[in-house]
């Protein structure tokens, strides 16, 4: 029998700077900074769990992963459930100096892609109806432009 897994607790990210990187989770991102071991890492807080993200100092001699290599693609956070909710973190992320590398429509959530300053990718995204996926589950599968 399988493991019974209910959730993904918490995502670690390896990154090169940790207080810029800090920063950029804390001003851009909003997560709440709950700890921190020694200058090492730091652990964020979305709000209902005592951390969802934390981030790993690697120095800044760390090279970047190759594109084509095996690993984490990006990490997805929700923000909302409406349009409204995404235009306002795209015109947050813009004023930020963000660059947006993607608008996606899934059907199932509309979301932005970008990297944080170490080149970690990040989605944000709000959900559609939940009747969608769970009456046509294929729908998981849908990429389409989106404007916003």
């Amino acid at each position: 029998m399988a493991i019974k897994v209910r959730g993904v607790g918490h995502v670690v990210l390896k990154v090169r700077d940790l207080e810029r990187a800090a920063r950029f989770y804390r001003e851009v991102l909003g997560l709440e900074e709950v700890a921190r071991m020694a200058d090492r890492m730091v652990f964020f807080s979305a709000g209902a769990n005592h951390h969802d993200l934390a981030l790993l100092a690697v120095g800044e001699g760390a090279p970047m992963p190759d594109r084509a290599s095996v690993g984490l693609y990006h990490v997805a956070l929700k923000i909302g459930d409406d349009l409204e909710t995404l235009r306002a973190a795209k015109a947050h992320l813009e004023t930020h100096g963000v660059r947006i590398q993607g608008i996606s429509n899934h059907r199932v959530s509309q979301s932005i892609y970008f990297s944080d300053p170490d080149g970690n990718g990040l989605e944000v995204f709000v959900d559609a109806d939940p009747g969608v996926w769970r009456t046509d589950p294929t729908s998981v599968a849908t990429v389409e432009p989106l404007q916003l």
